[in-house]
């Protein structure tokens, strides 16, 4: 009884609030779904790439030789790992061919490139896995001020309703203070959970970047030999 008080009460505040309070209430609401649409992608996502970059390591474990590399890049052509090792190959891809078949390169550049290009590509992939972490980190620092915002805008009512009526008791402050506090409610609703997520993400984004590094570091230790002189 006392939820379904406490619920309807609120629900009525939120009807008589005026359209500052309800546009900043909006943005809120906006902003908490976005902030859970995000951090549900991210915790999908991140579970596929673990999986893959588990997989791919494993394979490049029990494999020595530049052929074994390039049937892994087949198996798990749609895959980021996959993508790391095509972009890897391809970058030195007019060295290691002559007429169909590999062969050691003479080029003394070829290993620097390889190393600066299988890094870039690494840079490549942690960017785009640090994607719209952003917008957590701006929601925990905005939603607060958005209900403080809102909660200063609702007293300025209150204190201009006391002038009006010309009188302080508790049934003229108390609907206006009760509207005013709504907003720092849905402000701390939206940064809390925000927050728990932010770090949730971070520390994931952060598991699978050295993955991805691990990753890079045994591509690279296969490809070397090939870029070396004789």
């Amino acid at each position: 009884m006392t939820e379904k008080f406490f619920g309807n009460a609120l629900w009525y505040l939120v009807k008589q609030s005026d359209m500052v309070t309800k546009l900043v209430l909006l943005i809120l609401l906006f902003m908490s779904i976005i902030c859970w649409t995000l951090f549900l992608y991210k915790i999908i996502t991140t579970h596929i790439k673990r999986r893959q970059l588990t997989n791919v390591l494993h394979a490049l474990s029990t494999t020595t030789t530049l052929e074994g590399l390039i049937d892994i890049a087949k198996r798990f052509s749609h895959t980021l790992p996959g993508y790391l090792i095509t972009q890897s190959m391809n970058s030195f891809k007019h060295s290691l061919i002559d007429q169909g078949t590999f062969k050691t390169i003479e080029c003394s550049e070829t290993t620097s490139r390889l190393q600066e290009q299988i890094e870039s590509s690494v840079n490549e992939l942690v960017d785009a896995q640090d994607s719209y972490t952003s917008f957590l980190s701006v929601s925990v620092a905005v939603s607060p001020l958005l209900g403080l915002f809102g909660t200063v805008w609702g007293l300025v009512h209150s204190f201009v309703r006391i002038g009006e009526l010309q009188t302080a008791d508790i049934a003229t402050v108390a609907p206006g203070i009760a509207e005013a506090l709504i907003t720092t409610l849905a402000g701390l609703m939206v940064a809390i959970p925000a927050l728990v997520m932010y770090h949730y993400v971070i520390n994931s984004n952060k598991s699978v970047e050295r993955a991805l590094y691990e990753t890079a570091n045994r591509i690279y230790v296969l490809l070397r030999p090939y870029c070396a002189k004789d």
